[in-house]
């Protein structure tokens, strides 16, 4: 009788959204990031390799897998780049932290034009 009491658990429970979706230029250099990111890494494998085992193709491999690590490192960048001009240019809600100091004089400036007035 004690399997009756028991609560019957869910297949697939819903998690709360954490954030949201990158807008698309961000994910674009988001993934051509990833994509050069994984092929550097896997020319430094065949490179690493093609040494050890003496082969001819050690020496161009490990050439283009440093100027692979250039541009594998240039695209990260670009993500960070991408993401902070879409921020400037879609306009993100800056507001002033709580350690910013307050206005000297207390005055709004519309309080000022106004008694300028």
């Amino acid at each position: 009788m004690e399997h009756e009491a028991r609560p019957v658990r869910q297949l697939w429970v819903e998690d709360e959204k954490g954030r949201g979706r990158m807008p698309d230029p961000v994910r674009a250099a988001a993934v051509r990031a990833v994509m050069l990111t994984s092929v550097t890494l896997i020319q430094g494998m065949v490179a690493f390799f093609c040494s050890v085992t003496g082969s001819w193709l050690a020496f161009p491999v490990t050439v283009t897998a440093v100027i692979s690590t250039v541009a594998a490192t240039w695209s990260v960048l670009d993500v960070w780049i991408t993401r902070q001009v879409w921020r400037q240019r879609n306009g993100v809600v800056s507001r002033p932290s709580s350690t910013a100091r307050a206005r000297r004089g207390g005055e709004q400036p519309a309080e000022r034009l106004s008694e300028a007035a």
